[in-house]
C-alpha cells in the first residue's frame, strides 16, 4: 500500500476501517530497527508481563488519583520498593517521572527552590538534560572536566563551590561510558559543605545495587550516605520495563511540597510533577516486572550482561580495536578515528551504535537483549567496515 507522507497529511473527513489503519501502521513499524540490531541504546525489550499489564492500565490517570485508587496504590507500592532498594529514610518521598530527564529537572527544581541560588556544578559527562535545565530555570552550568579518568574528581568539585552553588550533580552509570562518579567522597563533601547533591542513576540504578550483591567492587548507591539529597533511576532502562518510567527519590518529603502547586480541579490537592495527566500503564508495568524478577532475577540479568560485556571487550580487542576505558558496568566505548564513516557504514548495514564525538568513540550498551551471538555477528561486520575505511 502507499504510505502517505507527513507533509501531505490533512485531518481526515471520514474514518476508515480498523484493518486499514493497522496495515498502514504496520508498514511504519517495519521501518523501525529490531533491538537485536540496536547496540547503542540504554533501552531494551520489556518483559512480556510488562506488555500485558501495560494494556490493562491504558485508561488510568494518576493525575487524578482518587478516580483510580487501585492504580494509585500500585504507584505507592512501586515507590516504596525503590525507596527500600536505596535505603531511603522514613521521612523520604518518591515521585514517578517520565524518565531520567524529568527526574533531573525535578531534582534541580527542588535545589533551586530550597537555596534560591543559580549555579549548578556538573561533570562534563553529565546528561544533556542539564543543558535543558539551564535554559528552563535560568541556571548557570559549571562543568567540571573529567579527563583522563572520565569520572569527576571531588577535589575539583570542592574548588568549584561558591556562595551561589545550588547543587552538585554526580552520575552513577554515565551515559557515555557507564562509569560511576565517586559517590561516597562527593556525599561527604556535600554533607560537610551543606550542598545539595543529586545522583543521576538513570542507567546504573538498576545495575549497581545488584552487582554489589554479586560482589563487584562498586561505589555504594544509597541514602545511607548522608550527603545524597536525591536519586533518579529509570525502570525503562536496565529495569526491563515499558517506556516511559522513571522514579525520583528525595531525602525529605517536604521538598516535593516545596515545588508543588495547588490543583483545584482534580482529586489531589498539590502536584509536584511536571505533567498533570499521567498514565498508570508504565507504573503498573514496572511494578509487575519488579515483582516478577525480584533481586535474584535482576542479579541474574546484570550477571549475564557483564559476562557478555567481557566477551564483547575481548572480541573488539581481537580485531585490533581498543576501548576508551575498562568497562565498569555493561557499557563499552570503542575508540575510532574515522568515527562518522564507521558509524554511518554500520548503520547502512543495519547496526545502530551511538557515536560520542568528544571522545572519538562509539558506545555499545550490552542490554539484556544483546547476546554473544549478536556480538559475533556485529564484530564480523565491524571488522569489515574498519578495514574498508583504514581503521585497522
Amino acid at each position: 500500500m502507499r504510505i502517505i507522507k507527513f507533509c501531505e497529511m490533512k485531518f481526515p473527513d471520514n474514518g476508515v476501517d480498523d484493518f486499514i489503519i493497522v496495515d498502514e501502521l504496520s508498514e511504519f513499524r517495519r521501518k523501525d530497527h529490531s533491538y537485536s540490531r540496536i547496540l547503542g541504546s540504554m533501552c531494551t525489550v520489556p518483559l512480556q508481563i510488562a506488555k500485558k499489564v501495560y494494556i490493562e492500565f491504558l485508561d488510568t490517570n494518576l493525575g487524578d488519583p482518587k478516580n483510580f485508587e487501585g492504580t494509585k496504590e500500585i504507584e505507592n507500592r512501586l515507590i516504596g520498593m525503590i525507596k527500600d532498594l536505596f535505603d531511603a529514610p522514613l521521612n523520604s518521598a518518591g515521585q514517578i517521572t517520565s524518565g531520567g530527564s524529568e527526574g533531573n529537572i525535578v531534582s534541580i527544581s527542588i535545589a533551586k527552590t530550597l537555596t534560591g541560588k543559580k549555579e549548578l556544578i556538573v561533570p562534563d559527562h553529565a546528561h544533556f538534560s542539564f543543558k535543558k535545565i539551564s535554559k528552563l530555570m535560568d541556571i548557570r552550568l559549571k562543568p567540571i572536566k573529567t579527563s583522563p579518568t572520565h569520572i569527576v574528581d571531588p577535589k575539583d568539585v570542592k574548588k568549584s563551590l561558591s556562595n551561589d552553588t545550588l547543587a552538585v550533580v554526580a552520575v552513577a552509570g554515565t551515559t557515555e561510558l557507564g562509569l560511576i562518579d565517586p559517590i561516597r567522597e562527593l556525599s561527604e563533601l556535600c554533607h560537610e559543605e551543606n550542598v545539595f547533591l543529586h545522583i543521576d542513576a538513570a542507567f546504573g540504578g538498576f545495575v549497581i545495587p545488584f552487582l554489589r550483591e554479586l560482589g563487584y567492587d562498586l561505589p555504594e548507591l544509597s541514602f545511607s550516605l548522608e550527603g545524597i539529597s536525591t536519586i533518579s533511576v529509570d525502570a525503562h532502562k536496565m529495569g526491563c520495563s515499558a517506556i516511559p518510567l522513571g522514579i525520583l527519590i528525595a531525602r525529605e518529603k517536604r521538598w516535593l511540597k516545596e515545588i508543588g502547586v495547588e490543583t483545584p480541579y482534580v482529586s489531589t490537592r498539590i502536584q509536584s510533577t511536571l505533567t498533570g495527566t499521567r498514565s498508570g500503564a508504565p507504573v503498573a508495568a514496572a511494578y509487575a516486572v519488579i515483582r516478577a524478577l525480584g533481586k535474584e532475577g535482576y542479579m541474574k540479568i546484570v550477571r549475564d550482561c557483564m559476562e557478555v560485556t567481557r566477551y564483547a571487550k575481548q572480541r573488539i580487542e581481537d580485531i585490533g580495536l581498543h576501548l576508551i576505558t575498562e568497562p565498569v558496568l555493561n557499557v563499552l566505548g570503542v575508540k575510532i578515528v574515522h568515527l562518522d564513516k564507521v558509524v554511518n557504514m554500520l548503520s547502512q548495514i543495519g547496526w545502530r551504535v551511538n557515536p560520542i564525538p568528544r571522545l572519538s568513540c562509539f558506545r555499545i550498551v550490552v542490554m539484556p537483549h544483546v547476546t554473544k551471538q549478536i556480538i559475533d555477528e556485529f564484530i564480523s561486520d565491524l571488522e569489515k567496515v574498519c578495514k574498508r575505511v583504514g581503521e585497522i
